[in-house]
């Protein structure tokens, strides 16, 4: 089976997006909370922290993070290709 690299991209920089805009939300309804529970994601004490969330960090962070998943996407489904492709 082979893979749409460039379809994949463009689902997962979606995805991510979507995923990115869902997390601001929530830290911005519940920045206590998502402290906590991002302190409890990566085994750390983030006490005493704060968030630094503006509008252009928002959207350098939207589009950084999607297509840089994107990309990531994209060069899975070439590898994966790659690899799958006929020897003959």
């Amino acid at each position: 089976m082979k893979l749409d690299a460039n379809r994949l991209f463009v689902a997962t920089a979606a995805a991510i997006a979507l995923a990115w805009l869902v997390c601001t939300a929530l830290v911005g309804i519940a920045p206590g909370g998502m402290m906590s529970l991002s302190g409890h994601m990566m085994h750390t004490n983030f006490h005493g922290m704060a968030w630094s969330m503006n509008p252009g960090g928002i959207i350098a962070g939207l589009f950084v993070w999607s297509l840089s998943g994107g990309a990531l996407a994209w060069l899975v489904a070439t590898i994966y290709n790659y690899l799958g492709r006929d020897k003959g």
